[in-house]
């Protein structure tokens, strides 16, 4: 017996029946300055934040495998530096996931909203000329 994921079969209506999206009208706002700089700010955010968590979490590795003994540094009882930092690496995941929340409300989720109340009526008239803007 094989189960199935049930299939979204409105992933890309837009709010007609068997409607295939326009492709040239999306291939125009992509290249619209207002998607380009949605772009912008989206990478503005998340490249910096990974390389920092990267090396935040390589040094933690890094750490363990090469200084052991700093992780055996007591801080209170029985409680040591290996076991804080490993705590704060989940702690800084979700650090950096309520900050991306914030970032993306504020700046990024505005812009795609207007972008897509643009885009919308144009992929249901099927057109593409006013898009690119």
């Amino acid at each position: 017996m094989s189960i199935q994921a049930p299939v979204d079969e409105t992933a890309h209506d837009v709010g007609h029946a068997d409607v295939e999206p326009d492709m040239e009208a999306l291939r125009a706002v992509q290249r619209s300055p207002r998607f380009r700089a949605l772009k912008r700010r989206h990478r503005l955010f998340v490249l910096p934040a990974t390389g920092l968590c990267l090396a935040w979490y390589l040094a933690y590795v890094l750490t363990a495998g090469y200084a052991p003994e700093v992780f055996a540094i007591p801080v209170s009882g029985s409680l040591n530096l290996g076991m804080v930092w490993g705590l704060a690496q989940v702690a800084t995941t979700f650090a950096v996931t309520m900050l991306y929340v914030w970032y993306a409300n504020k700046h990024l989720d505005p812009a795609a909203a207007e972008i897509r109340a643009e885009l919308e009526p144009v992929l249901a008239a099927g057109g593409a000329a006013e898009v690119a803007r």
